[in-house]
């Protein structure tokens, strides 16, 4: 069995919009896709917690640590603005795990709001 055919519809369309994306972006535009794509991951593990729905909310935290460990590997150096980013990659990073224990839906959404600012700024500059 290939992995697609494991899938939802909506896993396998959500994968193959993600690629077709990354085809051809730019260092800036992977970087704001992966930001779309953590905030997507956060945003359905909370809807999966809220329906308790184990298997889609692991699903989600699993992918939001893949987008995470991308911006991660993007950040050069560790002065100025790599190092703030870096510092907050880990804070996030240990929400997230901590959340898959025992989730967290308040730290979950505080998260995912300073995600959406860094995103916005960084768009906006």
């Amino acid at each position: 069995m290939t992995l697609l055919a494991r899938q939802t519809p909506l896993d396998a369309y959500r994968r193959v919009d993600f690629d077709a994306r990354v085809q051809g972006c730019d260092g800036a535009a992977l970087v704001q896709l992966c930001y779309e794509h953590l905030i997507g991951a956060l945003t359905s593990a909370l809807h999966a917690s809220a329906r308790a729905d184990n298997a889609a909310k692991s699903q989600a935290m699993t992918r939001a640590l893949s987008a995470l460990a991308a911006l991660e590997m993007g950040v050069s150096g560790e002065a100025g603005v790599a190092g703030a980013l870096r510092q907050f990659y880990r804070g996030t990073r240990a929400a997230i795990l901590d959340s898959v224990l025992s989730f967290d839906a308040a730290r979950i959404t505080a998260v995912r709001g300073d995600i959406r600012d860094i995103a916005a700024a960084m768009s906006d500059g």
